[in-house]
Order: structure tokens, then sequence, then C-alpha cells
């Protein structure tokens, strides 16, 4: 049943099935249930580089979709993230219906300036600032990561004594629209990430009940008057360990 509102965004539509489905045209289901989707793509680069993953499938289309197998753990999979919330969450949507259950999360940004380069952020919610996610659950301003897998995950990093920090992210369609009044807006909100993909894939997974958790790191900031890129992105040793502990937390939700 749909729900007429003034706004078409805010319609939202409780049937499962809709016209075209993740599961049309796409029959050959992949070999594990576990996913890690990453944002780092020199780190699959070294992986392919250590032979650590092979290619496990090509997922054809206009953008084709590349997941890989890792050697040393083959019933881990891992695929290199697309930007925004239509691109990546769609595709965990249909991973999803090819037999993926478990998904780990890893990328970077930043809102808060009190987040180092570095630290990382276990991702407890999202502020829906975008539309995707609208498709896949009712309106609100906010969508939560399901408890239970993210006290997992944060057991397992405190057991090994990973720090980190928890809290919500601010996921927007517009990365040229993050306004000073916005940004200091989200961040009372509680938000202390920014970035573009979040809402949209906690909606899939609870839309589709499957396990779904993310980490973040500090990276470039936006909190100030002048973007900083505070060398994010050349902080491979990082995002290199950033990948290879989803690698273990994959098997932890």
């Amino acid at each position: 049943m749909i729900h007429k509102a003034d706004l078409p965004i805010l319609e939202f539509d409780e049937a499962v099935t809709a016209t075209f489905n993740p599961t049309h045209g796409f029959d050959h289901p992949l070999g594990s249930h576990k996913l890690i989707i990453t944002f780092f793509p020199e780190v699959m680069a070294t992986l392919q580089a250590q032979q650590a993953i092979v290619l496990e499938q090509t997922i054809a289309g206009e953008n084709p979709l590349q997941v890989y197998r890792f050697t040393a753990e083959p019933e881990v999979l891992i695929t290199l993230g697309f930007v925004g919330c239509p691109a990546c969450a769609g595709n965990l949507d249909l991973l999803n219906a090819m037999g993926i259950t478990k998904v780990m999360f890893c990328g970077g940004g930043v809102l808060d300036p009190d987040i180092e380069v570095g630290q990382l952020l276990l991702v407890d919610g999202a502020i829906r600032d975008e539309g995707f996610s609208y498709h896949y659950i009712k309106p609100s301003r906010y969508i939560y990561t399901e408890p239970a897998v993210t006290a997992q995950i944060a057991a397992y990093l405190d057991a090994w004594q990973i720090n980190y920090r928890r809290g919500l992210t601010w996921t927007t369609d517009a990365i040229f629209r993050e306004t000073p009044e916005r940004i200091r807006l989200r961040r009372q909100e509680g938000a202390q990430i920014v970035e573009m993909e979040q809402a949209g894939c906690i909606a899939v997974a609870q839309f589709r009940r499957f396990a779904y958790g993310a980490l973040i790191y500090g990276g470039d900031d936006v909190s100030q008057a002048v973007w900083s890129h505070r060398g994010w992105r050349s902080r491979s040793g990082l995002r290199y360990d950033l990948v290879r502990l989803c690698q273990k937390l994959v098997s932890v939700i």
C-alpha cells in the first residue's frame, strides 16, 4: 500500500515486490554470503598485486561491478563501492539477491573537527538527507543500524583494544551543497561524519533483513570555513589495515 503525501519522495510504498526486482536477470549466485564494501581503490590494487584476492565475478552492466574473493579466506568477498546511495546501495540490494547476507562497509570522511585523521567511527545510524532510502524505509529524519550487529562490532573492537568512536553520519546526495549553515545544523543533530552512502545501505539492509555494519575513518574535513583534505587519500597503510580489519569483522556480525 502506498501512503500519499504532498511531496513524492515522502510517498512510501510498503510493497516488497516491484516491477523490476534485483533477482531479474541475475541468476549467477555468488559463492559466499560475506562481503566487504570498500572505497579504497589503491588497497584493492595492493591486494591484487599480493595475490591476496582473485576475481570472483563481474556483474555486467554499463558500469560493471567486480567482486573479488580473498584467497586465504575464500568465504569472504570484497568489492569497490560506487559513489552515492543509488549506485552503492542499489548494488548492495543486487548483491543481497545474489546471496550476500553479511556486509562490512569501510570508507572515509569527517564532519566533527575533533575526529583525528585515522580515527575510526563505528556507525550507529545516519541523518537521511538523500532520496534513495525513502524508497525502502518509511520517512524519518534518522535511520539506525541494527543494534545487535553494531554491538558485535563494538565488542570485537573492545576486545582487541582498537580505538574508535560511535555515532551518526550525515548522508547527503549533494557534495557541492554542504553549506556552512547546513554543516552547523547537522553537527548540532549529532553527525560526526558526512558521506554519501550510509542511509541508503542501512535502509537496504533493514528492508531485506541482513546484517550490515560500517566503519568510517577520519579523513577530509568540511567543518571549517575552507575544505581540508588533511592528506586522507595518501594514508594507504591506514586504509589497508581498515580493510583487513573488516575482513575479520564480517565473520563476527
